[in-house]
């Protein structure tokens, strides 16, 4: 899977699974992630940036094969520039969780979430899981139309935000 960005130059990004060899560059990812949307991630920049580059290695590893958790990248070629991942849901065998999803400003627009999350979705269905859920916390209008875009749709189930109490998350599912 490729994305094109227009003006002014064409630029592609390929979408795959993530590999071990790429834990320097994912983790870069990640700190620009924690960075740039603090409410959507289930830790903080700080410790993200603590955490030694072993630790990020072996998540890259642990991720990079199997059916159970999967992250998925955009890459252009050096600087990663989106990400989405996928893990089983223990009370529900058919489902992925979503989660983690990202792109860098500069490619936002350009259709690259909708190709991460078809990533996901052909993992999943290839683990034998046909459904995707997702969680967006309640207000970020613009992960809610992009989903909606997508073919998710609102279940109505709030949820807490697992780390900041004075938030909610919305559910959103549809068909891997």
């Amino acid at each position: 899977m490729t994305t094109e960005l227009g003006s002014p130059a064409l630029r592609l990004a390929e979408i795959r699974r993530v590999r071990p060899e790429d834990a320097a560059r994912m983790r870069a990812l990640r700190l620009e992630m924690l960075a740039d949307a603090p409410l959507a991630f289930l830790e903080t920049l700080a410790d993200a940036a603590a955490r030694p580059h072993n630790e990020f290695a072996a998540r890259v590893a642990y991720t990079s094969a199997g059916s159970t958790n999967a992250q998925f990248i955009a890459d252009p070629g050096g600087r990663l520039v989106g990400h989405a991942g996928g893990t089983t849901a223990p009370n529900e065998p058919g489902l992925t969780v979503i989660y983690a999803v990202y792109v860098t400003p500069t490619w936002r627009g350009s259709g690259l979430v909708g190709e991460l999350i078809d990533g996901v979705a052909a993992w999943s269905r290839a683990c034998g899981r046909p459904e995707l859920l997702l969680e967006v916390v309640v207000g970020n209008d613009s992960a809610y139309r992009a989903y909606q875009r997508l073919g998710f749709e609102d279940t109505g189930v709030r949820v807490p935000h697992p780390t900041i109490p004075a938030l909610n998350e919305l559910q959103m599912r549809r068909t891997a």
